[in-house]
């Protein structure tokens, strides 16, 4: 499942339409962005698109890119309405296929992912930056960037000068994560940011050429096998490590149970699989791709720990969860909707958590020229 943001994270505002607050610029709300970029902040906004490509507010997609009312995103909450602007697409797909994220959702889901990722992951990926031969800083390639959070994230986790370099489809997005990214790592290095719009599930090892870290979020699971290949072949290629956190482990534990609980599930998981996707096989996949080219893995869990605190994120995920499982599984549709409601109710009077399982997954591929 994707993931949203909770009210306790640090930073959250907890209101709709805004991202929560980090170094630089606070709590812009998503309708009032405006390109061009700020004055003065070339290095943070290198490549990006003008105002005639950058629409605010609520802007009429192609029809192509657009989705119909109630479609599933799946594990991604709700589908964009009519007049919404689609986001995060993956590859070249056909008219019908619905945008996978809206920035509402990847604001909802920030603080929560946040809370989730592994710090253990950390001190490796640390020592291994630190020793990076003739480096005064890194560059850090994230992948799908969305609205930026794994920069918000990561680089104040991090010494040292870095440049992020974020990669996205959307320019909206892309241009988002640059104005909102830290500007300061841990130590008080200066942070810098830039754009590339692209297919990330086409990666080229050129694209990673000069890298010193791959990042990205739920982004495994939204992969073919063929698409895992060809990350972990560039990431191989550079001898860059790759961080690649919250991807789906395809199991949910709700208190108190239902008996529909494992039936959704099973539903979902077989969503997750459909057209050649790793869904929750992702991670296993991946782990046996960078072994086969001899990179140290590590996975540690990162699970989503949703209750009353976390009403609006758990609401959005139930309604996403089970609308992919009925899409998959239309018979399940009446007893589904009974669930769902049922659901519902529990969560909005604080009687429901929930335990969404994910993996965060550290690769330490043999640097260029040695060993790992």
């Amino acid at each position: 499942m994707r993931k949203t943001t909770t009210a306790r994270a640090a930073g959250a505002s907890g209101k709709t339409g805004r991202i929560p607050a980090q170094p630089g610029p606070r709590g812009v709300p998503l309708g009032m962005l405006v390109a061009p970029a700020q004055p003065g902040a070339k290095d943070a906004t290198a490549d990006q698109p003008g105002p005639e490509d950058i629409m605010v507010g609520t802007v009429s997609a192609d029809a192509g890119e657009q989705a119909g009312h109630g479609a599933v995103i799946p594990g991604a909450g709700p589908a964009t309405r009519p007049g919404e602007r689609a986001t995060v697409r993956l590859r070249d797909v056909g008219p019908d296929d619905p945008p996978r994220y809206a920035p509402e959702w990847l604001e909802l889901r920030e603080g929560a992912d946040a809370v989730a990722r592994a710090p253990e992951l950390l001190d490796p990926l640390r020592i291994r930056l630190a020793n990076l031969p003739g480096k005064s800083g890194v560059v850090i390639h994230d992948l799908g960037c969305g609205t930026g959070s794994m920069g918000r994230w990561l680089a104040p986790r991090l010494d040292g000068a870095q440049h992020w370099i974020l990669h996205d489809r959307d320019p909206y997005l892309l241009h988002f994560a640059a104005v909102a990214s830290p500007r300061a790592a841990a130590d008080g290095s200066r942070v810098t940011v830039e754009t590339r719009r692209g297919d990330v599930a086409r990666l080229t090892p050129d694209a990673l050429v000069g890298a010193s870290l791959v990042t990205a979020s739920a982004l495994l699971d939204v992969l073919t096998r063929e698409e895992v290949d060809a990350l972990v072949t560039a990431c191989v290629g550079a001898g860059c490590p790759a961080l690649l956190t919250l991807s789906v482990a395809g199991r949910v534990e709700l208190t108190p149970a239902d008996p529909m609980d494992a039936e959704i599930a099973d539903a979902f998981n077989a969503h997750q699989r459909r057209d050649g996707l790793l869904g929750p096989d992702a991670v296993t996949v991946t782990c046996e791709a960078f072994a086969a080219h001899g990179a140290t893995v590590r996975v540690h869990p990162s699970a989503w720990r949703l209750g009353p605190d976390d009403l609006a994120l758990t609401a959005e995920w139930l309604r996403g969860w089970v609308g992919a499982a009925v899409e998959e599984r239309p018979e399940l549709k009446e007893r589904a909707d009974r669930y769902l409601r049922e659901r519902l109710a529990a969560c909005a009077a604080g009687e429901l958590t929930v335990l969404v399982h994910h993996s965060d997954l550290l690769a330490l591929a043999r640097p260029t020229g040695g060993t790992s």
